[in-house]
């Protein structure tokens, strides 16, 4: 969570991001999908959001639309005081120098027809930054800062590994100087070897140059190593933020501790039993009654079906349960986690509307 005493560099308010589909001869509209269905969340400077959640829960439609790569459909995005749904399209270049974006295939993210120095020094020029001894310079400062050399500038990406080709995206995001970076899985596409060096690149960056990440993944555990807090994602909507520390030693919601029970551990104190979910993730064009996640939870309840639950927040954790709002109001977030990791041991719930 930010901090209190930390103003937020982003603020997101309500984000929606609907894709409409359409049928027939005409083409009529005749429902969309809600690929992001009303989030909200802040991060200081200097911090890293992680966002986690399977896939298809709308983790990478957060990120873009917070960009505007992809126009959101309601919701308000705030970047450094700056309003940025509002901003006409023609007044969005300052911002965007300032908010980059790592995408997840470094093999289809950076065009193979250009050289290194074209790819770094395509956003130099747009943004009009420097005669060309002064691009080069900051081509080569962030070349240098990902560990990769300045003769990389005259080679093509094919060249590279898939390690060395997203320090090149990163490197690329870098040479803009901005102020906020968008991760998305930027190490899914790599080898297990390499990953482990990307992601102490990414912390030593955040470090040494005062980075703010909102870092999107579905490893969990590189996510505990690398953010500060976690938002837990399910078809479009939040269903659990806290602290990362809080978050993995009591997580409160069950599909938080269903997520966290498949993450394997050679640490027999952190090992959990393993949660199986039935079914399907629904889709996000016609979404459950109620909480989204009731077909799918063991502790489902009879309101559950009926009613969304509402955000119930305790020491500054924010969750989305009908029975984790419940336990809460008989004890802090501790006390309730062990009683819900309890119930879903054996697949009941102490709540009196449990259906039988």
């Amino acid at each position: 969570m930010t901090p209190a005493s930390a103003a937020p560099l982003l603020a997101v308010s309500g984000l929606e991001t609907h894709f409409p589909f359409r049928r027939g001869l005409l083409r009529r509209t005749v429902g969309a999908v809600r690929a992001v269905d009303g989030v909200s969340f802040q991060i200081a400077k200097g911090r890293t959001l992680g966002l986690v959640g399977e896939s298809g829960c709308g983790k990478t439609t957060v990120g873009r639309s917070i960009l505007r790569l992809v126009e959101p459909t309601a919701g308000s995005v705030t970047f450094a005081g700056h309003d940025v749904r509002a901003t006409p399209p023609s007044a969005l270049r300052p911002l965007r120098r300032q908010m980059q974006i790592v995408f997840q295939d470094p093999y289809g993210s950076l065009n193979p027809r250009m050289t290194v120095r074209a790819l770094l020094e395509e956003g130099l020029i747009i943004h009009r930054l420097g005669d060309a001894p002064a691009r080069l310079r900051r081509m080569t400062t962030a070349l240098e800062r990902t560990g990769m050399p300045a003769a990389a500038l005259s080679r093509y990406p094919h060249e590279f590994s898939g390690g060395q080709r997203q320090r090149i995206a990163i490197a690329r995001a870098l040479v803009l100087e901005p102020e906020f970076l968008v991760l998305d899985e930027p190490i899914s596409a790599l080898d297990v070897s390499i990953q482990a060096q990307v992601v102490n690149l990414l912390a030593e960056l955040r470090r040494d140059l005062g980075l703010t990440y909102l870092f999107i993944s579905h490893d969990l555990s590189v996510v505990e190593y690398l953010a500060d807090d976690v938002a837990v994602m399910y078809l479009g909507r939040f269903v659990e933020r806290a602290a990362a520390a809080e978050l993995y030693a009591a997580p409160l919601h069950p599909y938080t501790h269903a997520l966290f029970s498949a993450v394997p551990s050679v640490d027999a104190d952190r090992r959990r039993g393993r949660i199986v979910l039935p079914g399907d993730v629904p889709s996000p064009a016609h979404p459950p009654r109620g909480c989204r996640f009731h077909p799918r939870c063991p502790l489902a309840e009879a309101v559950c079906r009926e009613v969304d639950p509402p955000a119930t927040e305790a020491e500054g954790r924010l969750v989305h349960c009908h029975v984790a709002a419940r336990e809460l109001a008989q004890g802090g977030p501790a006390a309730a986690a062990t009683r819900i990791s309890a119930a879903l041991a054996t697949g009941t719930s102490a709540g009196p509307d449990r259906d039988a």
